[in-house]
């Protein structure tokens, strides 16, 4: 008790002026300067792969599962593990910034990219041989090579990956987010031209919709590493050191516990997709939960941006000895998307026989994805709270705790309930995803009993004792 009650916290505590709706309205500024740009951003970038989608969409359904399964297995497997890994920064960064030691951002930065580009050679296997993982994993033979064909083309993105996603936690934690979103504003429009040209006017078909991605991906990674490293962020960046290989070893740890936690919550779903391709039908199974999973996906690009905010926004008050400031602004992060969530499962169910139209013309995906529809509004209703709860444990460094928790929930639970609705019950497509929702939500309860027990204050104290050891490695 003794130690907690040092704790600095600082003068204007959350209550001290005004009441309640001023200070949610304070906090709330303080959330949208980072979840704003970061939710724009991030429904952009989702909005380029709604595009190549629904290109291929319209080429067949063959090519639409393979095109699924590259983009949300075979590079979801990266994307996931690297977005995990680079939020290690968001963790390090937040408390650095907000502790005021901005020079330990750019060494954090150099840090994520050494061990981003290891990864990204050691899954580049993966791309290369993935028709023949999915050969040996049962899928059909004819959807395995057209998929690993198509995951080989998509290579050039997984080393963008490694470059860009720790570019972007660096430029979020010193709220520089607009600059993401000017990046990805310039590059949609280049993206769309591009997979016109080369699907529908050079008839490239499925490759085309993958090389007009590198194109974009490629633009979208220069033009922000030209900003970090050419003169925009001069307090964070002095230029590349050789301090950024020191201490390798705890910053690997920490990076693989943000990795476990975060990659297999993206991998969750993408599990779905792909356990559907050992349906009986499973290029019609494969391009209905494909739809849904894109809408799903689509819509919690805005909570990844809570996500994102929350996170910068705990690490910052911890990082500055806030316990208390770190406890309020979860309350409002988590109310104000939950009541997005809401609206916009809402909106699903009213729609719900229209909600594929943008992806097909086959009648008989259509009818599948409308069959789904309310599955897709509780999932959307989860998306709601569950990233917020992630970003919570982000910016308070709790990323190992939480891994453990995703493997019980999601993985011993959700898949498995999942496989034994849909092949035990035989309740199909269906039943898999209540199997993965029931899951969710279990993962969902745990962390907020773990929130809802926190003690903010030893946090911040934690947060405090952190930076003390980071800066006396230097």
């Amino acid at each position: 008790m003794e130690s907690q009650s040092v704790v600095p916290l600082i003068s204007e505590l959350p209550g001290k002026k005004g009441g309640l709706p001023k200070r949610v309205w304070e906090e709330s500024k303080k959330l949208w300067e980072v979840v704003g740009p970061a939710m724009f951003m991030r429904l952009v970038l989702y909005g380029m792969n709604v595009v190549s989608q629904a290109f291929v969409g319209r080429l067949g359904d063959r090519g639409l599962a393979a095109y699924s399964i590259a983009s949300n297995v075979i590079s979801g497997l990266s994307f996931g593990l690297m977005l995990g890994m680079a939020s290690a920064l968001e963790t390090l960064c937040g408390q650095a910034y907000g502790a005021k030691q901005h020079h330990m951002l750019g060494v954090y930065l150099q840090r994520s990219w050494l061990i981003l580009l290891a990864v990204a050679v050691l899954l580049a296997p993966v791309y290369v041989f993935s028709a023949q993982l999915l050969v040996a994993l049962g899928l059909p033979g004819e959807l395995s090579l057209d998929t690993g064909t198509i995951s080989m083309y998509m290579l050039p993105v997984n080393f963008m990956l490694a470059i860009l996603l720790p570019l972007n936690k660096f430029l979020q934690c010193q709220l520089k987010n607009w600059v993401m979103a000017v990046t990805t504003v310039a590059v949609f429009p280049v993206h769309v031209a591009a997979t016109w040209l080369l699907v529908r006017y050079l008839q490239l078909g499925v490759m085309g919709a993958v090389i007009s991605s590198n194109i974009s991906w490629a633009l979208m990674t220069g033009m922000q590493l030209a900003y970090a490293i050419g003169g925009g962020c001069p307090e964070t960046w002095k230029g590349f050191s050789a301090l950024a290989l020191v201490d390798l070893k705890d910053f690997v740890k920490l990076s693989t516990a943000s990795g476990v936690m975060l990659c297999l919550e993206i991998w969750y779903y993408r599990i779905l997709i792909f356990l559907t391709g050992y349906m009986k039908n499973p290029e019609l199974a494969v391009d209905a939960l494909s739809i849904c999973m894109t809408l799903a996906g689509w819509e919690v690009m805005i909570h990844l941006g809570f996500l994102a905010g929350t996170g910068v926004r705990i690490a910052n008050e911890l990082g500055a000895s806030n316990g208390k400031g770190a406890r309020f602004a979860t309350i409002v992060s988590t109310t104000t998307s939950f009541t997005i969530g809401l609206f916009i499962g809402s909106l699903a169910l009213i729609f719900h026989d229209k909600l594929a139209i943008m992806f097909t013309s086959s009648e008989a995906v259509i009818n599948a994805v409308d069959s789904l529809s309310v599955l897709l509004a509780l999932t959307i209703l989860l998306n709601g709270i569950q990233p917020v709860l992630s970003g919570v444990a982000v910016g308070s460094g709790w990323q190992a705790l939480v891994a453990y928790v995703n493997i019980g929930s999601y993985y011993l639970i959700g898949v498995s309930f999942g496989v034994i609705l849909a092949w035990g019950f035989h309740y199909g497509i269906t039943g898999i995803w209540v199997g993965m929702i029931g899951g969710t939500t279990v993962q969902t309860l745990i962390l907020a009993y773990i929130t809802l027990r926190c003690d903010w204050n030893e946090e911040a104290l934690k947060a405090s004792s952190r930076m003390q050891r980071w800066n006396n490695s230097k």
